[in-house]
């Protein structure tokens, strides 16, 4: 079977700004892949190109027929709609023309809510949630779509801690479950508890792609984000985390340090 999701030699340009080029990428079911790269780099492009939302310029991508569901960083302008209705626009997909959703669209909307702890959502307006309250909501949305592809644009960016590790191991209960699942952050430590596959886009023509206990040292770190990066092997866990040394940096410390932890 192949991946419901392949780009082959994708490259996008804004004017005569590459933001990325000659890159290869696949999602397999069944697989959590986590994007890491600095503001700018791309990250946020390349979904909307995988998604279809954008063209590449150079390059291909090729999708299986069976659904892909984009999860943006937020949603301008804001719609007066309930959180329920919200999350029921993800059905789109299941209900036929012209008509209006049924007991099973509720059920699976208000389900997916409370998967992500946000049942208490429902009724509220989209419009008056906090920055984390929508997109709590937008990531329901795409549960409800039945696709067989998840791309998620930083998902727990407006979150607190405890709904980050929510978000996340949702997410890798999904990919569990089959679904190719990829999302982007800025943290380190996400795609190193969590993802099967990393991509690190540290610049237009140098992303790298493998384990992310192999890929993520600290020397690749502390390179791609220009501060002090160390790796730590936490007692009773099996991944290792990685932590930012900001006075580090403030300080003018170097920022390649050697070794693990």
């Amino acid at each position: 079977m192949s991946d419901p999701l392949v780009a082959h030699g994708l490259g996008y340009r804004y004017g005569q700004a590459w933001v990325f080029r000659h890159l290869d990428f696949h999602l397999p079911a069944g697989c959590l892949t986590a994007i890491l790269g600095p503001n700018g780099c791309g990250k946020s492009t390349l979904l909307a190109t995988l998604s279809g939302l954008k063209t590449p310029v150079e390059g291909a991508v090729s999708r299986q027929n069976s659904g892909l569901a984009l999860v943006p960083q937020s949603l301008e302008p804001a719609l007066p709609f309930s959180g329920l209705d919200m999350v029921l626009l993800g059905r789109a997909r299941a209900i036929s023309l012209f008509s209006a959703p049924g007991a099973a669209d509720y059920k699976a909307a208000r389900e997916a809510l409370t998967r992500l702890e946000a049942a208490h959502l429902a009724d509220r307006p989209f419009d008056v949630m906090s920055g984390g309250e929508r997109q709590l909501v937008l990531i329901a949305r795409a549960l409800v779509s039945s696709s067989a592809v998840l791309l998620l644009d930083e998902p727990t960016a407006a979150l607190d801690w405890h709904r980050q590790a929510h978000v996340l191991n949702l997410l890798r209960q999904l990919a569990d479950s089959g679904l190719a699942v990829a999302f982007t952050t800025h943290a380190p430590q996400h795609a190193l508890d969590f993802a099967d596959h990393v991509l690190l886009m540290a610049g237009p023509e140098r992303q790298f792609s493998g384990i992310p206990e192999d890929i993520l040292s600290e020397e690749a770190l502390s390179r791609l984000y220009q501060l002090p990066v160390k790796r730590l092997r936490l007692s009773g866990l099996a991944c290792s985390t990685a932590i930012p040394v900001f006075r580090g940096y403030l300080s003018g410390s170097a920022v390649s340090p050697e070794g693990e932890a």
